[in-house]
């Protein structure tokens, strides 16, 4: 309940209250006052001042597209006023006409020049320039029509460029017309020709001779162009009319002098004698002299290249029709080679380095046409193959599957000696006069044994001497390196001596199948020579091929030497398993690691193999004993897993002996693989207890069990089930015993599948007999009990569950 206090009481708590009142609403006065002061002293916050909008394009180029676009379509307006309007006027009328229009639009741009405005005044001109060629047309329609056409615009042409040209020197600040009276000038002496009829020898004169009017040009103006006198501002307006004059005539004479060499060259390579192929040389002769006057003014390389291979085209294109066509390609190749006279001349350096690379070229062609020879020199005895030991009698040519004629074989040789002698001088040219140059060693000692190694075909050798050769070839080269390599380890050159090696005895292989004594006479020496070579070299990646080379080679000749004896192709296997056998014994004895050699060492076993498979019982042996050089091998610290691979040749040597003795049932072929893998998983087990029994026991069990279930699903007898169905519970209460989870699971799992595959019929039988009504009845009674039950099923299922997961 609230009390009320007295009224005197009362009347001083509302004195009170009153009074705090008052005393607040003078504090909030005061803060007012000052808050008022001080937002008049403080002058307003500026507002945010926003950045002007970027302008989507420049000033200039709105201009300069508003020039052009004015200027095209005043010619446009010019254009359908000539084609169009004419007739309408006289003749002095239409003179008159375009004769003022012209003479206004073409002086303007003087004017326009003097106030600074050179954007209008150039789209002036190009409009003046425009209305000239109008003017020409009007000229040809009204005054000459009765003069041909092409000799008139021949005529025109000329006459506009010479007009063009006077235009721009009375105007250089100008930077269109110069360019137009280059472009116009490349058509005059073409379309005179062409008026003419010309035969196309003319036309690439006229082409010919308008590119060196264009070289002249850009070599007057040189690469500054004119700078002197004026102001500061017309002389790089000047600088810059003649940088884009000097850009037109050279991009113009390109066009006109490739044109010009193109139909000069077709002239020359179709020419069907000396006589008839020496105005195509000419004319090649003349753009070479035209592209050296340029590279030598300017001092650049790339003219000089075109001036290299023109001269070759000429010089080679007059030796072609006088020579057999064999010969065609050697006599361009002396063009080349002559190009090699200027190491020794004055010439500017980018001018001798562009001929050297004309040379260069020219040797890289031949090279390439002599490429086909030399592989079909190397990989011809391929051919051997189909026919081992029964190779026709005759020249060893005969047997290349080639279309080459004898002529190109025979010329072969010559052109690669001549590429091999000119290599070296011509790689230390082209990089900086270093004779030392690795390059030109590789290339020049590759280029020799090409020269070599195609002989016996241009010579047409019988098999042996070719084989001879070929011997001499490989030692030559191998020895080559050898030495090199003691001189300077590690070296490009003697990579390439002893990998052309390898190639030369890989063709004497091949090319000695084709009869049994040129095999058994050529296939010993080759692993010699490898041998030595294996041991003379330093040791590194050479030494490493070199033996890698001799187990290929001793490969091949123990499959020979097995063939040659008369033994079957399984018997064959186990000889050539020596291979391997010898490469293990010595590796063992050695104490550097050859990984390289014993992997060619194994290809070497599946050889064997692969010969041994077409008899089982020799297949057993081949794999049993390759099995014993693997488990030898393992014994090393530095090869144990190479007993892996040993335990899986054993297992397939057994698989293989039980297939020869017609064994079929699969636990023969299982059990061998369980034993070894559960004694393993065993081990693995005592080593490390915490190791899960899966890994350790699961894949041996399995290779045993999943067979055998899929030959219970077959069998229609009981035996196979009962000794699989025991053994199944023994696993499992072994599995249990020792709380190992893989023999509990497998073993359940498969005592599970054979007691429901016996079962099987009987419940098939059970279905049939009883009444339809049972097997609704029996689910809900099965759903009644696990109702009443859940709880404490699910509670055991879990239970059980939980233990399984304990087990390892």
């Amino acid at each position: 309940m609230t009390q009320t206090p007295p009224p005197a009481e009362e009347l001083r708590l509302i004195d009170a209250e009153l009074w705090r009142l008052d005393a607040r609403r003078a504090q909030l006065l005061t803060r007012r006052g000052q808050l008022l002061h001080l937002l008049h002293a403080t002058p307003p916050a500026p507002r945010p001042v926003l950045a002007p909008r970027p302008s989507e394009t420049s000033p200039r180029g709105a201009r300069n597209v508003l020039l052009a676009l004015g200027g095209a379509l005043l010619t446009v307006a010019a254009l359908a006023f000539t084609l169009l309007s004419w007739g309408d006027l006289g003749i002095g009328g239409r003179a008159a006409v375009l004769g003022t229009v012209t003479a206004l639009v073409l002086t303007a741009p003087a004017a326009v020049l003097r106030r600074g405005l050179t954007a209008t005044a150039e789209s002036l001109a190009a409009l003046g320039l425009a209305l000239t060629v109008l003017d020409a047309y009007a000229l040809h329609r009204a005054a000459l029509p009765g003069v041909d056409g092409l000799a008139y615009a021949a005529v025109a042409a000329a006459v506009l460029a010479a007009g063009w040209g006077a235009y721009a020197r009375l105007l250089p600040a100008l930077r269109g017309p110069g360019p137009a009276a280059v472009v116009a000038a490349q058509f005059p002496l073409l379309l005179a020709t062409a008026a003419a009829g010309a035969r196309p020898a003319t036309v690439a004169a006229a082409l010919l001779v308008t590119a060196a009017l264009d070289a002249a040009a850009v070599v007057a103006l040189g690469p500054a162009g004119p700078t002197a006198g004026g102001p500061e501002r017309a002389r790089e307006e000047a600088r810059g009319a003649s940088a884009t004059l000097r850009a037109t005539a050279a991009v113009a004479g390109c066009i006109a002098g490739g044109l010009g060499l193109l139909v000069a060259l077709e002239l020359s390579l179709t020419a069907g004698t000396p006589l008839a192929a020496a105005l195509p040389g000419c004319l090649l002769l003349f753009a070479a002299v035209t592209a050296a006057v340029v590279a030598h003014r300017l001092r650049l390389a790339w003219p000089a290249v075109i001036a290299g291979l023109s001269f070759v085209a000429a010089a080679g294109g007059v030796l072609r029709p006088g020579v057999p066509g064999a010969w065609a390609v050697p006599g361009y190749l002396l063009s080349g080679l002559a190009l090699l006279a200027v190491l020794r001349s004055p010439l500017p350096r980018p001018v001798r380095g562009g001929l050297l690379t004309a040379s260069a070229l020219t040797q890289a062609a031949a090279a390439l046409w002599a490429a086909p020879v030399v592989a079909g020199s190397l990989l011809g005895p391929l051919t051997g193959l189909e026919a081992v030991w029964s190779a026709p009698t005759g020249p060893v040519r005969d047997a290349l599957d080639t279309d080459l004629p004898w002529s190109v074989l025979a010329t072969a040789p010559l052109l690669l000696a001549a590429l091999a002698i000119a290599a070296r001088p011509t790689v230390a040219a082209l990089a900086g006069g270093d004779d030392r140059s690795q390059a030109g060693n590789v290339i020049a000692l590759t280029l020799a044994w090409a020269t070599v190694l195609t002989l016996p075909y241009a010579l047409a050798l019988h098999l042996a001497p070719a084989l001879v050769l070929f011997l001499a070839l490989t030692a030559a080269t191998a020895g080559t390196g050898v030495l090199l390599d003691r001189r300077s380890p590690a070296t490009a050159p003697t990579t390439t001596l002893l990998t052309l090696a390898g190639l030369t005895a890989s063709t004497a292989a091949l090319a000695s199948l084709g009869s049994r004594t040129a095999s058994l006479t050529t296939l010993p020496v080759l692993p010699a020579l490898a041998v030595a070579t294996a041991v003379a070299v330093r040791p590194g990646v050479a030494r490493q091929v070199a033996a890698c080379a001799a187990v290929v080679t001793a490969t091949g000749l123990a499959g020979a030497a097995g063939a040659g004896a008369g033994l079957a192709a399984h018997a064959t296997g186990v000889v050539v398993l020596s291979v391997p056998a010898v490469v293990a014994v010595v590796a063992a004895r050695l104490r550097t690691p050859l990984p390289a050699v014993e992997l060619t060492a194994g290809a070497a076993g599946a050889v064997s193999i692969a010969l041994a498979s077409t008899h089982a019982p020799t297949l057993a042996l081949v794999l049993a004993l390759c099995g014993v050089l693997c488990a030898g091998t393992a014994l090393r610290p530095d090869r144990r897993p190479v007993g892996y691979a040993a335990a899986v040749l054993f297992v397939l040597a057994t698989w293989a002996r039980l297939a020869a003795s017609d064994v079929t049932v699969p636990e023969a072929y299982t059990l061998p693989v369980t034993v070894p893998a559960l004694l393993v998983g065993r081990l693995r087990r005592r080593r490390d207890p915490a190791a899960s029994s899966w890994p350790a026991y699961g894949p041996g069990l399995a290779a045993t069990l999943l067979p055998s279930l899929l030959a219970v699903l077959g069998d229609a007898g009981w035996q196979r089930p009962l000794l699989l169905g025991l053994a199944a519970l023994g696993l499992t209460l072994l599995g249990a015993h020792h709380r190992l989870q893989a023999p509990l699971v497998l073993g359940a799992t498969a005592l599970a599948a054979v007691a429901l595959h016996e079962l099987a019929p009987y419940l098939v039988q059970v279905v049939d007999a009883a009444p339809r009504w049972l097997p609704p009845a029996l689910a809900g009674l099965l759903l009644l009990g696990v109702g009443a039950t859940y709880e404490r099923r699910l509670r055991e299922a879990r239970r059980i569950v939980a233990s399984v997961g304990r087990m390892r």
